[in-house]
């Protein structure tokens, strides 16, 4: 089994989402819409905001696995909070399909992830 996301690199309460919220950029792609905000840490961190319209719990757990995995994989530059909010679409899509799409997605806000 692999490593997960340490605690530093996680977004878990209210005021930090509300914050990328509205000041971060916005982003829409396929199969998620991504908010980045710079964050003045030296790590970038990772909120999922997985909504009952996702599905049931079932369904929401196993889109913020695979959306942790995508960032685990393809970490961007330090510096930044990044808030996933997931679609439907993902649940059905292959997980290359969705690399690419988040990669796609933060390359077009300049937050390339490292090669």
């Amino acid at each position: 089994m692999t490593q997960g996301l340490s605690p530093q690199e996680r977004i878990r309460r209210r005021p930090e989402f509300q914050q990328v919220y509205e000041h971060g950029l916005r982003t829409h792609a396929r199969f998620m819409t991504l908010f980045i905000l710079a964050n003045n840490l030296p790590v970038t961190r990772l909120g999922v905001a997985a909504t009952r319209k996702l599905g049931d719990a079932v369904h929401r757990n196993r889109a913020k696995r695979l959306v942790r995995e995508m960032f685990r994989r393809n970490k961007t530059l330090p510096g930044f909070d990044v808030v996933v909010v997931p679609r439907r679409e993902l649940l059905d899509a292959e997980f290359s399909s969705l690399e690419t799409d988040y990669c796609t997605a933060l390359r077009r806000r300049g937050r390339s992830p490292r090669s």
